[in-house]
């Protein structure tokens, strides 16, 4: 189990490092193609990916492989759980769909999901970090793969639950679950608008010694900023990994912390050598976070950002609750 945690947080820094590989008709464009703007309506189908890929949708999707975890989910946002016939071995772990095919998101047997007759294979760049197109075969056989690249902020975000949307046709489902969370997004950026005392903060995706969080351009930033905290490593650009040593000398007030791969992670933090001091941990300030829903980029990040709302101001966001839901119970 502890491999299995280690091999998840390795994939995890992947993804929101942003290695988003886009799959270009060119190799060389593999990690270059920019996000492009979603320009369909309600009646069209989109005719190029979120890498600016040329794709050719059926007219009807019935049969969906997703090899990203934040693709899955949306997916089974919109319901369509049944259409879904393989996923990558991370979306079975993380939303219990183990009972259907899987494939390694770092090397797809393409052979096999050939098999499987997808009308579409929605990816994410993931797949492509050696810089080769792994599912060059499945196009050239005629299968549409769609590659999403990792989003960087939160209208990015929304972009693409509306590409996906489009493509499996859901685009009214998509539109009042967008309106849901817009809702809420407000919500907490008001209340986040309000505060003028902004505690200062820091978010471990991994752990000491060599800690790794994010930084300006990022969705976590973003998230960060709308519920009125100041990231101390807004200064630098991406996710990077920082010293301990500049982490006690920002003295943050809060430490967040979304790693999974050790034991009691928050106890780790208060029991770091040279850190008493440091105010969050004097202060007993160290909480953790919900992995997926900080780091996984779709409409669940609200999630993240209210749990972190209310660990790092309790009484500003008392009265946020409840959780983003996507059924019919909402």
């Amino acid at each position: 189990m502890k491999i299995q945690k280690i091999a998840s947080v390795v994939v995890l820094l992947f993804l929101l490092a942003g290695l988003t590989g886009c799959f270009s008709t060119k190799t060389d464009d593999l990690n270059s193609t920019p996000k492009q703007p979603l320009q369909e309506t309600a009646d069209q189908l989109p005719e190029t990916d979120r890498s600016g890929n040329p794709i050719t949708l059926p007219g009807q999707v019935d049969r969906i492989i997703s090899m990203a975890p934040s693709a899955t989910q949306t997916l089974l946002d919109l319901g369509l759980e049944d259409k879904l016939i393989a996923v990558d071995t991370y979306s079975a772990m993380y939303f219990d769909l183990e009972g259907l095919p899987t494939f390694d998101m770092m090397n797809p047997d393409t052979e096999q999901m050939a098999i499987l007759e997808a009308d579409l294979i929605f990816t994410t760049g993931m797949s492509a970090s050696s810089g080769a197109d792994p599912f060059k075969p499945l196009r050239d056989i005629g299968t549409c793969v769609a590659n999403i690249p990792s989003a960087s902020s939160i209208d990015t975000m929304l972009e693409d639950t509306r590409f996906i949307a489009a493509c499996v046709d859901a685009q009214e489902k998509c539109e009042e679950l967008i309106d849901r969370f817009q809702g809420e997004l407000n919500r907490l950026s008001s209340i986040g608008a309000d505060i003028t005392d902004k505690k200062r903060v820091v978010l471990e995706i991994a752990c000491a010694p060599d800690i790794y969080t994010a930084g300006n351009g990022t969705f976590i930033q973003e998230m960060l900023m709308l519920i009125g905290a100041k990231n101390i490593f807004d200064d630098q650009d991406g996710f990077v990994t920082v010293t301990e040593e500049s982490v006690i000398m920002l003295n943050p007030d809060v430490i967040l912390t979304m790693v999974d791969y050790v034991e009691d992670p928050v106890s780790e933090i208060l029991g770091r050598s040279g850190w008493e001091h440091v105010t969050a941990v004097a202060n007993g300030d160290v909480y953790l976070v919900n992995t997926n829903a900080v780091s996984l980029p779709n409409l669940h990040v609200i999630d993240g950002m209210k749990q972190m709302a209310k660990m790092i101001y309790p009484d500003a966001y008392a009265e946020i609750d409840d959780p983003f839901t996507t059924g019919d119970e909402a």
